[in-house]
């Protein structure tokens, strides 16, 4: 048996790390029951002792409870987070293609525009709506028919009409970048979980919104223009007193009991324990502060929290109504694996918002070699930036887009002239990303909703049931099948199919990929395809038993003959399965990624599970049948 134990662990190995990936699954799922039934439950009571309540001001109650729930549990969230993903068609919602108006982003860049401009601008819009060229291209070949330079319209006298059209794309290609910097931060800021939204073709957004239930809702939200704010932060001589405040209301002290942390002896502090601590201090036990940095820091998994004891009415009471708490939009610093928001104090109001910037560029600081991002606002900007900069030196201004704080540099001087330099950035890439956001402050295009779909999620369950049964089904066939054709040898190919099946749930659950009904059709697919390869094989056994071979020599043989057809069929299979997932979007995608995950489990199945099986039924005696 020696000969079989490293097979042996590597099986039990995968077999392990699959369960082990599946298991938030399972726990969401339980969760999900508990929750459901609670809810079921307190519903019921409310509807006992209020039966006039209104369906509108019960689902608010009840909504609100489960936001309780999910957020006095991590471990609600952990699993949600790790499970396996559902796609759109499994868990209903909202399915949108929207469409960067590149006409009107044109007609936003152009200088002096007349009447011949407009009509041609038109004449181009409605061109590429029945044609895969972009509206640049061909409004630029219309200006060209006419005899007149694209100079006339766009840049400078000095311009070549090719510099103009490759600005013009690269105008447009942005503004499509942008929108989707766009969505993304108002889809998480709504809170949608596991939404795809990806780019498609030159100027088309796909957006798919699962379990989404406001769906005009969302529409407005994802139509919206961005808003960005410019906020100054507030000095800890007066953040600080707040968060105390806030921190002995949670604490439950008032008047004399209150015992602030700044006052607190602080070897009092050192000898408390971890859960102490938690009680005396609720909210300097998430809100970290350090002397290493400027504003507390929470963990991710720790907001969700915070937010709630913020938006309790007795802690609203104490927080002034010119200021507001905002989380940074990336992680300030990331330790032990662990990642932690600063949460900023800033003023409710703005200073200044991104209507006035008219550019960004995110370059490299030729003494510094630091990457920064150089801001441009227009003449009305300008003049308030120059004020705004000019009486506030020394102090921070947080750039706000959508509520989540992308920095916050210090201001060290007053700026005249409506050019800043933010620094700052780790790298290039950074500092891109922020020109990205500053540019959306005054998105140049609107976008269009062009196709909608809604999927309820009673329609999803019943995906997820028949995907399910279709499944079970097409196991239970195959697996009679092998069983009733090569009786002992089948039932070794069924449990190695039922290990190809795991496998391809725990990878699909490790790699955090979404599962569709076409992604169930895969899985199918593989199922048959798997036993494919162990027909192939046994056919090549009997071959070879035929001979008059002995069983240990006809496997060795079997196997060994095998792998070239086997090969050929899967290796050609998963190319294509390639080309569906490049080429693909959407359902297809879906399909291809099972579809190639499957196929790898299935020889790993049938040329490690089913033979390391069948030898060891061989070595020890076990008759093996083969038909």
């Amino acid at each position: 048996m020696k000969e079989f134990r490293f097979k042996l662990i590597l099986i039990a190995a995968f077999v392990a790390l699959s369960v082990y990936l599946l298991y938030p699954t399972y726990a969401d799922y339980s969760f999900t029951n508990e929750i459901e039934s609670e809810l079921t439950s307190i519903t019921d009571s409310i509807r006992a002792s209020n039966p006039t309540i209104s369906d509108a001001k019960l689902s608010q109650i009840i909504e609100l409870k489960e936001d309780s729930i999910r957020i006095s549990n991590p471990a609600i969230k952990n699993a949600r987070e790790k499970r396996v993903k559902l796609g759109l068609d499994l868990q209903g919602g909202m399915y949108l293609v929207m469409e960067v108006n590149t006409a009107k982003l044109l007609e936003n860049l152009v200088k002096n525009p007349d009447e011949d401009f407009m009509n041609l601008l038109k004449e181009a819009e409605e061109e590429s709506r029945i044609s895969e060229e972009n509206v640049v291209s061909i409004l630029a070949s219309k200006i060209q028919a006419q005899g007149k330079r694209l100079s006339r319209y766009f840049g400078s006298i000095r311009d070549e009409d090719e510099d103009i059209i490759a600005r013009l794309e690269e105008q447009e290609s942005d503004a499509v970048t942008r929108a989707i910097e766009i969505i993304n931060n108002r889809v998480n800021q709504y809170g949608v979980s596991e939404p795809n939204i990806q780019k498609q073709g030159a100027r088309r957004i796909i957006v798919e919104l699962p379990g989404i239930a406001k769906e005009e809702e969302a529409k407005r939200l994802l139509q919206g223009s961005a808003l960005l704010e410019f906020k100054l932060t507030k000095e800890p001589d007066f953040a600080i007193p707040i968060m105390n405040r806030i921190d002995e209301i949670l604490a439950g002290k008032t008047g004399e009991e209150a015992d602030s942390l700044n006052t607190q002896d602080s070897a009092d502090v050192a000898d408390m324990t971890e859960e102490e601590f938690a009680k005396e201090h609720p909210f300097y036990s998430i809100a970290l502060v350090s002397t290493n940095y400027p504003y507390p820091l929470v963990k991710e998994n720790d907001r969700d929290k915070i937010m709630s004891y913020l938006s309790r009415p007795e802690v609203m009471n104490v927080i002034p109504d010119n200021v507001e708490f905002l989380f940074g939009a990336k992680p300030a610093i990331t330790q032990d694996n662990e990642n932690y928001f600063a949460l900023y104090l800033v003023n409710k109001e703005a200073e200044l918002t991104g209507g006035v910037i008219t550019d960004a560029q995110a370059n490299i600081d030729p003494q510094t070699t630091q990457a920064i991002v150089y801001m441009y606002m227009d003449s009305e900007g300008a003049r308030e930036w120059s004020r705004i900069t000019g009486a506030n030196i020394g102090k921070n201004c947080a750039i706000v887009l959508d509520g989540a704080v992308y920095s916050a540099p210090r201001i060290n001087t007053k700026i005249p002239n409506g050019s800043s330099v933010i620094e700052g950035m780790e790298d290039l890439n950074e500092a891109k990303l922020l020109e990205i956001v500053l540019k959306a402050g005054a998105l140049p295009a609107p976008v269009d909703i062009i196709e909608e779909r809604t999927v309820g999620p009673s329609l999803g369950q019943d995906s997820i049931n028949q995907g399910f049964n279709s499944t079970l089904i097409g196991f239970i066939l195959v697996a009679i099948f092998m069983i009733f054709y090569y009786r002992r040898a089948g039932t070794v190919a069924d449990l190695a199919l039922f290990f190809t099946i795991i496998f391809i749930m725990g990878i699909l659950a490790g790699f955090q990929a979404t599962l569709t009904l076409p992604g169930i059709a895969g899985i199918i697919l593989t199922i048959g395809m798997a036993v494919d390869a162990n027909v192939i094989i046994y056919e090549r056994i009997r071959e070879e038993i035929a001979t008059g071979k002995t069983i240990k020599a006809a496997i060795e043989s079997g196997y060994t003959n095998s792998y070239s057809a086997i090969f050929d069929s899967n290796i050609t299979t998963f190319f294509t399965g390639i080309i569906l997932y490049q080429f693909g979007s959407g359902p297809v995608q879906g399909f291809a990624l099972t579809l190639m995950i499957g196929i790898v489990c299935s020889l790993f199945s049938a040329f490690v599970v089913t033979r390391v099986a069948i030898e060891m039924m061989t070595a020890k005696g076990i008759k093996l049948n083969i038909g």
